[in-house]
């Protein structure tokens, strides 16, 4: 077995118009693979072979090669370089180990540069960069190098790799502890230290040259090699990062191998299909050369796969996660005369397999076809390519933007369906999240309400499905959706019955809600000359963007800011006409803000939600043997389970007043402030056990109680204990253990316990948990079967609240604080208040539990022997 991996996949990525393409083709060619280079305006270049990228002159389709170059063997990678097709890019980034960044000396760091940037941080993956064009640069080395490190905002971590560069080492030193303690004992930083500072991103070594005229490309190639991290052999996994089709029709599923080795012949397994592998196809460039086998780090093309999409991950590999980059903008497809939408449909969903970016759609009630795409440019590009695939000259229109829904407050859905001889009912609790956050779906569900399978069910429905708004129907965005109750039944459930429970479920929340419209934002850059800045601002204010202050260029300004991508429709082409062809505008994704113009989207849409009946807000029930339904805002009348989030009374704090000591009534009067009057489960009997194992019993309507040790503390009236919520749960084991899985499930867990606790000792016990990093919150109080629960308001932490309150009750043996926090012990010995660690309070409540269970044993028999008595008794009166 291989010791180490010499096998890497390296990625080529850059704005477009960089030079990428003509790098590309000068490493291969200094790699021995091509005779000569090829060049993009002569049109022969191997990586860019296919007829629509030759036109253009551009990357539309990403391609790849394999060569050798000082011990390694690299597959490249060449990526689309337009902004349209950055989901191409971004698919690639997914099977990469190193990138190369390439950068124009003459136009330095553009906007889609630093698109690029943003996703090589988000997936992770080592980068270097190389400068080209330095032949033609209008700025010195030292110039470019400070732009780029401002621009990337990678600071010293961007370090110059050139020949000429004496102070490299030191600069090195500064990027990592064990790199400075090597440079303070040796003078240099090893090559060892290097690649580890690449491998984890701490350091981006900058290259400069030329790839038309070959400059640096010699040295780059020996240094990047060097700078590359072998890696350990592992078991079987694979990737796929793209789909393709040849020119017979066969479907390619190109995978990188990350673990493993992969043979013709073999079957692979996954969602639910065992396919056997075909073939598989080595590419460079445009042909391909059949292999037998494919090993760790490899790339190759399988021919035999029918289902397998982008992103999946066999063996080892897990999901493939969602995509940062998405389409902004719907493009009705207007099909030639007489031809049926519904027979064109499925031969586009090949295109959309090979592009699932695509969101191709069908509209039923409309009766058409529409696609997702990110520009103009991938427009043009698929009009061809189904003109070439299909023979169909399709038009697309302007296109229009894609909004996204959420919602302006939490709210509880509640989703029933229960026909004939099925049944599920699920309560949701769907929170507004900050923007860019996405769906997000989890379960605080109990098990002992619902059963671990049905609660996973659930939330595979939750995310199997686009869930659509109910202002416009656009696809809903920025939630946390929890599953917070639901209910099966033991002979009537089915795995359908959920799904439709959930989705209902989901809708009826929306409806309680008034929907916020999300739309794209550009966040752009213009540089206009200075005299036409006037215009500049006034046109970017009338289409409701907002600009950071001017910076002057000599001659020319710079305008920075975001506006709405509807408002900046072919902005582009206004700012060359009025600038002459000497103004530029650049733009780049901003993500989804609230909509510049709601009003007029809602008027616009006039989307009905409770006609949409696809998606129904509406539940299900049962009655005289069949089923009904009941409209959505009659759902909480008719659920079988309680609401989740019933509303809870919220008490508003007095100020704090010192006190020397404290009587009975006092105490009564501060707790009923804080928590209102509280009503308590009567029991037949009570103990308190001290820290010295004493215990006190009081059967119930008797006033006497014992005490037998100093460390017992004795009833003289009312007792009171605070908890500090969450030193408890983190130092007793059990709860901490649980608090990684749900910290939701450990404060409930704990909350148990001291109910529990409480309704045995009769002791007034407060529960303080710190909520002070939630934002915006106001504080929360309430009773939990007999403990009141405190949970603090924004800024105010959980030492802040029970010190103040320790002030305010003062001196008194009444009150016992349950902490291992240092600072609030020494408050409670300031305040005369017993204290007690939370091990210790761990023991007492283990005593307290064997006492409740010998409690019950004993009033069993008692009972057992009262019945027995009563029988002898009545059998002795029938004699």
């Amino acid at each position: 077995m291989e010791q180490e991996i010499r096998r890497i996949c390296v990625g080529l990525l850059a704005h477009v118009d960089a030079g990428k393409t003509t790098l590309a083709e000068a490493l291969l060619y200094r790699a021995g693979v091509l005779r000569s280079p090829g060049r993009v305006d002569h049109g022969d270049t191997a990586m860019d072979f296919d007829p629509l990228e030759r036109e253009r002159g551009i990357t539309i389709f990403a391609s790849q090669a394999h060569f050798h170059s000082h011990g390694w063997e690299l597959t490249l990678l060449d990526t689309p370089g337009h902004v349209d097709f950055s989901a191409e890019t971004e698919r690639i980034l997914r099977v990469l180990d190193y990138a190369i960044l390439v950068i124009s000396g003459i136009d330095g760091v553009q906007a889609h540069t630093r698109t690029l940037w943003q996703l090589l941080g988000h997936y992770g993956i080592p980068t270097v960069i190389f400068v080209t064009k330095m032949d033609l640069a209008r700025y010195p080395k030292v110039e470019i190098l400070e732009n780029l490190r401002k621009e990337l905002g990678c600071g010293e971590a961007c370090v110059d790799f050139s020949p000429d560069n004496g102070s490299r080492d030191e600069e090195l030193a500064m990027c990592g502890e064990a790199a400075m303690e090597e440079y303070l004992e040796t003078g240099s930083v090893s090559a060892e230290a290097q690649r580890e500072l690449v491998s984890v991103r701490a350091v981006f070594p900058c290259f400069f040259g030329s790839g038309l005229k070959l400059e640096g490309v010699d040295a780059f190639l020996e240094q990047f090699t060097g700078l590359l991290q072998p890696v350990p052999p592992r078991p079987f996994g694979a990737r796929v990062f793209k789909i393709t089709h040849d020119a017979q029709g066969n479907r390619l599923t190109h995978v990188k191998l990350t673990g493993g080795a992969l043979r013709v012949r073999d079957s692979l397994q996954y969602d639910g299909l065992d396919e056997k592998i075909a073939q598989l196809r080595r590419y460079n460039g445009g042909k391909f050369t059949a292999a037998e086998e494919i090993l760790q780090g490899q790339v190759c093309a399988v021919v035999g796969l029918s289902a397998a999409a982008n992103g999946q991950g066999f063996g080892f590999e897990a999901g493939g996660g969602k995509p940062v980059l998405e389409p902004v903008i719907h493009y009705r497809i207007g099909l030639p005369a007489g031809t049926d939408p519904r027979l064109v449909y499925p031969k586009l969903k090949q295109l959309e397999a090979e592009d699932p970016m695509l969101r191709l759609r069908w509209n039923a009630r409309l009766q058409e076809l529409s696609v997702g795409l990110m520009g103009a440019i991938q427009a043009e590009v698929l009009k061809s390519l189904i003109l070439d695939r299909f023979d169909l000259d399709v038009t697309l229109d302007h296109g229009r933007v894609l909004y996204k829904e959420t919602i302006d407050r939490t709210v509880e859905g509640v989703g029933h369906y229960e026909p004939l001889r099925h049944y599920a009912e699920v309560h949701l609790i769907l929170e507004p999240l900050p923007r860019g956050s996405g769906l997000v779906f989890t379960s605080k569900c109990s098990e002992d309400a619902l059963d671990r399978n049905w609660q996973r069910l659930i939330l595979t429905h939750l995310a199997e499905k686009e869930h659509i708004g109910v202002g416009i129907g656009a696809p809903i965005t920025d939630l946390k959706i929890t599953l917070a109750a639901g209910k099966a039944h033991l002979k009537h459930t089915e795995g359908g019955d959920f799904r439709q429970a959930t989705y209902r479920a989901v809708r009826q929340g929306l409806m309680q809600t008034k929907p916020v419209l999300l739309e794209p934002w550009y966040r752009f850059r213009l540089e206009v000359p200075t005299a036409q800045i006037g215009r500049a601002i006034t046109d970017i204010r009338a289409r409701s963007g907002s600009i950071e202050t001017p910076e002057d260029l000599g001659g020319f300004s710079l305008l920075r800011g975001r506006a709405p991508v509807a408002a900046l429709n072919d902005y582009a082409q206004e700012v060359a006409s009025y600038t002459r062809g000497r103004g530029r505008f650049f733009v780049e994704l901003a993500g989804y803000d609230l909509c510049h113009d709601p009003e007029r989207v809602l008027a616009d849409s006039r989307y009905d939600p409770e006609g949409d009946l696809d998606n129904s807000p509406d539940s299900v029930f049962c009655a005289h043997g069949g089923g009904f339904t009941v409209k959505w805002n009659q759902v909480f009348a008719n659920m079988h389970l309680e609401s989740v989030l019933a509303p809870k009374k919220e008490k508003v704090l007095s100020p704090v007043r010192r006190r020397i000591s404290i009587d009975e009534k006092e105490l009564q009067a501060i707790l009923e402030r804080e928590f209102g009057p509280i009503k308590r489960p009567q029991y037949s009997a009570a103990v308190w056990r001290g820290s010295a194992g004493t215990t006190a019993k009081q059967d119930a309507g008797s006033a006497s109680s014992v005490s037998a040790s100093a460390d017992t503390f004795s009833m003289g009236g009312r007792q009171v204990l605070i908890v500090d919520g969450f030193n408890v749960i983190y130092a007793w084991p059990e709860l901490a253990a649980l608090a990684e899985v749900s910290l939701e499930d450990a404060r409930e867990k704990l909350m148990e316990i001291l109910a529990n606790y409480a309704a045995f000792t009769r002791i007034e016990t407060i529960l303080v948990f710190d909520a002070y990093r939630v934002r915006g919150g106001k504080g929360e109080r309430f009773d939990y079967h007999g403990v009141r629960v405190v949970y603090t308001k924004e800024n105010e932490t959980g030492d802040a609240y029970i010190e103040r309150l320790l002030h305010e009750i003062g001196r008194s043996g009444q009150v016992r604080i349950v902490t291992s926090d240092n600072l609030i012990q020494v408050s409670a010995l300031r305040s005369g208040v017993l204290r007690v660690s939370a091990r210790e309070f761990g023991e007492e409540i283990d005593g307290i539990y064997g006492d409740i269970e010998q409690f019950l044993r004993s009033s069993n028999r008692q009972r057992m022997g009262t019945v027995g008595e009563n029988a002898a008794g009545e059998a002795a009166s029938n004699k």
